[in-house]
């Protein structure tokens, strides 16, 4: 293949761009179809003792440390073995999942349901989000990641109200076999028949760059060779450069408020009298106005950069879990909830969108798979925390002021230690990279 057949761009490779929309909206229905009828059912359903909050948020860590390695995982290995063959393996990983909820006996079977879940999310979704920035173009890459995170989360909250309405009218169980089945094969289908390998195109455009660099260069770190070791990636994503470290931590921290929403929301509101179709309403609020607004604040910071969005983001998302214990009733609770989206939605397809512009081609996949990690990591760590708190108060609203909280002290760390990444509104010094 010649270097002409390496195009990038989102109109040029639309067919593969829609290719990789509908393989993320196939993963938000995955894991969209664990989030409203298995915590809200938890205690009728499926055995757990009421007030166990510790237990509750047991499937979401989880799911969060299993997803957290994967991405890890996905990220290196997709750079030796290409990126179409790791989203298959992350599909074959979510056969079983719709059987061992239909048969689960008792709590158990869901926390082993949800670690491979965390298998093809991680290998599915860090694939898809690595596959669309392979084959667009540096100024196209918020508008890629809000599409991107758009199609996923829009994904999640349907599938969400879905499975709330097709458990009420063939129960539970037998709701999520039948969905969750269709799902899986469907997406094996399509991986298998029309996803096409992006990783020819991260390896022309690292060719491309060493024979006519950029007019904007990349703020990129400086001292690091071609081809870095794995350690030396994971050093820099994790402490040795304060930019990438900033964007970690507020990846990290930014996943306590998904914990919440997946974990303790639904049970909340069910405590507080709402029906579970109603509950599949006001959490689907949160999921749609993050993904319909990253249609607009992924494009926006192409424009503004990325520091703002991601900051703001932060604090506006922490302000909207605030809220949700600052009131009652169905409309403020999805008026909470579409705030805290808004914030996620401002936030999240630019997080990535900043590590993508300050990490080279070359290594790109491997940055975003340690971004990831870190990120995901944040289930786990925030649904540790959020159940200590919920547990030791014996009230659900403490665990809600415990992720307000640290969402507006991640976003202050931001803050301080972030800086613009966007290489046209601040490129590298001539004569240096930074």
């Amino acid at each position: 293949m010649t270097a002409s057949d390496f195009t990038r761009g989102i109109r040029e490779n639309q067919v593969q761009v829609a290719h990789q929309l509908i393989q993320v909206m196939l993963v938000g229905f995955a894991i969209g179809m664990m989030r409203t009828v298995v915590p809200a059912l938890a205690e009728s359903e499926f055995g757990l003792e009421r007030g166990s909050f510790l237990l509750l948020t047991s499937f979401v860590v989880a799911f969060g440390t299993v997803k957290a390695v994967m991405n890890f995982v996905a990220g290196r290995w997709s750079e030796r073995i290409g990126r179409k063959r790791v989203q298959f393996c992350g599909w074959v990983a979510a056969l079983p999942i719709p059987v061992m909820i239909w048969y689960a006996p008792d709590w158990n079977w869901i926390v082993a349901a949800t670690l491979l879940l965390g298998v093809n999310q991680g290998l599915c979704w860090s694939m898809t989000q690595t596959a669309k920035l392979d084959i667009t173009k540096a100024e196209e890459r918020g508008l890629v990641m809000g599409l991107n995170e758009f199609s996923g989360y829009v994904g999640v909250a349907s599938a969400g109200i879905l499975t709330a309405y097709i458990a009420e009218a063939l129960g539970a169980r037998t709701g999520l076999l039948v969905f969750g089945m269709a799902v899986v094969l469907l997406a094996l289908l399509l991986t298998l028949v029309w996803v096409k390998d992006t990783l020819p195109w991260a390896k022309a455009e690292t060719a491309a760059h060493k024979a006519a660099p950029p007019k904007s260069l990349p703020r990129y770190p400086e001292g690091v060779s071609d081809h870095p070791t794995t350690g030396e990636v994971f050093a820099l994503m994790s402490w040795r450069d304060r930019r990438l470290f900033a964007i970690s931590q507020a990846g990290l921290v930014e996943k306590f408020v998904d914990a919440l929403v997946w974990a303790l929301f639904p049970a909340f509101l069910v405590s507080r009298g709402a029906s579970l179709t109603e509950v599949g309403w006001i959490v689907g609020t949160y999921g749609f106005v993050w993904g319909g607004s990253q249609l607009i604040t992924g494009r926006l910071s192409d424009h503004v950069g990325r520091f703002w969005p991601n900051v703001l983001g932060m604090w506006i998302c922490g302000a909207g879990v605030a809220m949700v214990v600052m009131g009652s009733g169905a409309l403020w609770w999805s008026v909470s909830a579409g705030v805290a989206g808004f914030g996620m939605a401002l936030l999240y397809p630019n997080l990535s969108a900043a590590v993508a512009d300050i990490t080279p081609p070359a290594w790109r996949g491997s940055a975003i798979g340690i971004y990831r990690f870190w990120r995901d990591l944040g289930y786990a760590i925030g649904s540790l925390g959020l159940g200590l708190a919920a547990s030791l108060t014996g009230a659900a609203e403490s665990a809600f002021w415990f992720v307000a909280i640290s969402m507006f002290v991640s976003g202050a760390v931001l803050f301080w230690l972030g800086e613009e990444t966007h290489p046209r509104l601040n490129p590298a010094r001539k004569g240096g990279q930074l």
